[in-house]
C-alpha cells in the first residue's frame, strides 16, 4: 500500500488550490492508495471551515483519505478549542502546524497547549519544517524533545536547502528525538534519504507528495530511485504511516 503523507485541500490565500476530485484523480494516476489531507491557509483566514471541509472529504472517502486539522497556536485558547473540536466532533486524525504561513516559532511555548491536545488524544503532529527562523530542524527538535510521547512528522526532509548546516541540524534533531520522522517531499538528494534510513532506521522516513504544490508521480520517484531494498521502500512508501495511523 502506498500512503501519501501530505496533501492539501481547499483554495489557499497564497494562490494554489485543490478539490477532492482533483486530489483523488492525481492519487489514481500515481497509484497512491491513501493520503493524509490537510487544509490550506484559507482566503478567509478562519481555519474552522477549512477543517470542516477536510472532514467532509474524509467522510465521503474514508477508504482513501485521512484528515489532519490545521490550527494556529497564535490564537491561544481558540486554537486549543479548534484542535479539540477537530479531533473530537470532526473525527480528524492528527494536527498540522504551518509556522511560516501562520507566523510563529514552532519551538515557542505558545505551541505547547496545542501539542498537549495531541498528546492527550494520542495523535501525531505534522510540522511544515525548514522555514528560516520559524521551523528549522533544531527548532522542530526542541519541540519534539518537550513532548516525547507525541510523534512529530517534519515536512521537506526537515529542511528546504537539503544542504550544509541545515542538513546537519536535521540529523542532530533525529538523533536526539526518536519521536521525530521526516517526509520525503521535495528532498532532491537521494544521499540524504539514504543516510537517514541507514543511520536512524527506515521507520524515520515517510513518503509525501505535497500535492498540489508538488507532483505526486515525481515525489514517488524520489523514493523509488533511491538505493533502498524492496522492504525499506515498502516501509517508506506506506508501511510506516499505516502502522502509525491506519
Amino acid at each position: 500500500m502506498i500512503v501519501d503523507g501530505l496533501t492539501f485541500l481547499g483554495e489557499s490565500l497564497f494562490g494554489y488550490r485543490a478539490t477532492t476530485s482533483e486530489l483523488l484523480a492525481r492519487m489514481d494516476e500515481a497509484g497512491i492508495d491513501r493520503a493524509i489531507v490537510c487544509p490550506v491557509r484559507p482566503r478567509g483566514y478562519h481555519l474552522g471551515p477549512a477543517n470542516e471541509h477536510v472532514a467532509d472529504a474524509v467522510r465521503d472517502h474514508p477508504d482513501r483519505l485521512v484528515g489532519f486539522a490545521r490550527v494556529d497556536p497564535n490564537l491561544g485558547e481558540g486554537a486549543v478549542r479548534e484542535a479539540l473540536s477537530a479531533l473530537g466532533q470532526l473525527g480528524l486524525s492528527g494536527l498540522f502546524l504551518h509556522p511560516w504561513e501562520e507566523t510563529f516559532r514552532v519551538s515557542a511555548s505558545l505551541v505547547d497547549p496545542v501539542v498537549e491536545v495531541a498528546r492527550e488524544r494520542h495523535v501525531p503532529v505534522i510540522v511544515a519544517a525548514g522555514y528560516p527562523w520559524l521551523s528549522e530542524g533544531l527548532q522542530v527538535g526542541e519541540l519534539a524533545r518537550r513532548f516525547p510521547e507525541v510523534t512529530f512528522i517534519a515536512t521537506n526532509g526537515g529542511q528546504i536547502n537539503i544542504s550544509g548546516l541545515g542538513q546537519t541540524d536535521v540529523e542532530l534533531a533525529l538523533e536526539s528525538c526518536p519521536n521525530l520522522l521526516v517526509q520525503t517531499a521535495g528532498v532532491y538528494r537521494e544521499d540524504f534519504l539514504e543516510g537517514v534510513a541507514a543511520r536512524f532506521g527506515p521507520e524515520r522516513l515517510v513518503f509525501a507528495s505535497g500535492f498540489p504544490l508538488m507532483n505526486p508521480r515525481l515525489e514517488l520517484r524520489r523514493v523509488e530511485w533511491a538505493h533502498f531494498d524492496d522492504a525499506v521502500k515498502a516501509a517508506i512508501l506506506g508501511g510506516n504511516l499505516s502502522a502509525l495511523l491506519l
